[in-house]
C-alpha cells in the first residue's frame, strides 16, 4: 500500500508545499507531482474508477492525476474557491469545502463545469469536512477559522440539502478539523483542542450519527508527539490513519488500539492524505 498527502505550502505552516509518496513501510519516496499547478494542495480523493486522484489546488482550481502523477484533468482558476476536504459523494460527483463561501460546493468528476452550491453560502462557520451518511444524511462539521471565529460542532442535513439540525454534537472538548463517516456508519473526526494552542490535545472522536453521543476518543498519546491532526482516511487493512504536522498515525479502529506512526517526515505539514494499492 502507498500512502499520498498533500502538504500545505510555507505561508500555512513552512510545509512542502506538494503531494508526497510514501511507501509500504512509510518511506519517503518523494513529490508525486512535480506539476506547478499544484500549489499549496488540500484535500485529496481517489476517484469512482480508482483511476484518478483529484486534489484541491490552493490556486482555486481543482486538478485530477493519473497514477503516476501527471495531471489530466484542469477545472482552471475559479476565483473563491478557497477549497478546503473533498469527497465524491454516492451520484459519483465531487464535492469540496468552500471556506470563504462557508458552503459546500459540487463539481461534476470530468471537472468541466461552474461549481454548484450544495447548500446555502454562509450555512456554517468555517466548513472543515463533511461525509454522507448511509440513509444520505450530510454531515458537516463546523470549527474555529484563522480569526478565531466560529463554533465546534456538526451539523446534519437531508440529502437535499435542507438543515436537520444545525448542532448535532455537545463536545466541550471538540475542536474538528476532519470528519468521515465510518465503515460502522459512526461519525468521526479530527480534533485539536483549544485549536491553536501550544499544549492542544489532537483526538480522533467518534460521536453516534442519529444522537450526537460521543461513543469513544482515540489518541497516541502524549509521547507520540502527535500534533496538528488534520485529514482522516479509512484503509482497506481495517486501520483508520490520521495525518498532521509531521506524521501520519494509524489505529485499528475495531479495537481504538493505536498502532503507530505509520510515515514520518519533518515538515510534513499535512492536509489529507489517500491509500492506493
Amino acid at each position: 500500500m502507498r500512502i499520498l498527502v498533500s502538504s500545505a505550502g510555507e505561508a500555512n505552516g513552512n510545509g512542502h508545499g506538494a503531494i508526497l509518496g510514501f511507501g509500504p513501510e512509510g518511506e519517503f519516496t518523494g513529490p508525486f507531482c512535480s506539476d506547478p499547478r499544484v500549489a499549496d494542495p488540500r484535500g485529496l480523493s481517489v476517484g469512482p474508477s480508482s483511476a484518478l486522484i483529484y486534489v484541491n489546488s490552493g490556486d482555486d482550481r481543482v486538478l485530477a492525476l493519473d497514477l503516476q502523477g501527471n495531471v489530466v484533468r484542469d477545472s482552471g482558476p475559479m476565483p473563491g474557491l478557497d477549497p478546503g476536504g473533498a469527497e465524491f459523494g454516492p451520484d459519483g460527483r465531487y464535492y469540496l469545502t468552500m471556506r470563504r463561501q462557508r458552503t459546500i460546493g459540487i463539481l461534476p468528476a470530468g471537472l468541466d463545469r461552474d461549481v454548484e452550491f450544495l447548500l446555502p453560502e454562509g450555512i456554517v462557520a468555517f466548513p472543515r469536512g463533511f461525509g454522507f451518511g448511509r440513509d444520505g444524511r450530510i454531515y458537516l462539521s463546523s470549527g474555529v477559522a484563522p480569526s478565531g471565529q466560529g463554533d465546534n460542532t456538526i451539523a446534519v442535513f437531508d440529502r437535499r440539502g435542507t438543515l436537520l439540525t444545525p448542532r448535532l454534537v455537545t463536545d466541550p472538548e471538540l475542536s474538528p478539523l476532519d470528519l468521515k463517516l465510518a465503515p460502522n456508519g459512526n461519525v468521526v473526526v479530527a480534533s485539536e483542542w483549544p485549536f491553536g494552542a501550544p499544549d492542544a490535545v489532537p483526538s480522533l472522536r467518534e460521536y453516534d450519527p442519529l444522537t450526537g453521543r460521543l461513543i469513544r476518543v482515540m489518541a497516541p498519546g502524549r509521547s507520540v508527539g502527535f500534533r496538528r491532526p488534520r485529514g482522516l482516511r479509512f484503509g482497506p487493512d481495517g486501520r483508520l490513519y490520521c495525518v498532521g504536522e509531521n506524521d501520519v498515525v494509524a489505529f485499528d479502529f475495531r479495537t481504538g488500539r493505536f498502532e503507530g506512526t505509520a510515515v514520518h517526515l519533518e515538515r510534513l505539514n499535512g492536509q489529507a492524505l489517500v491509500l492506493l494499492p
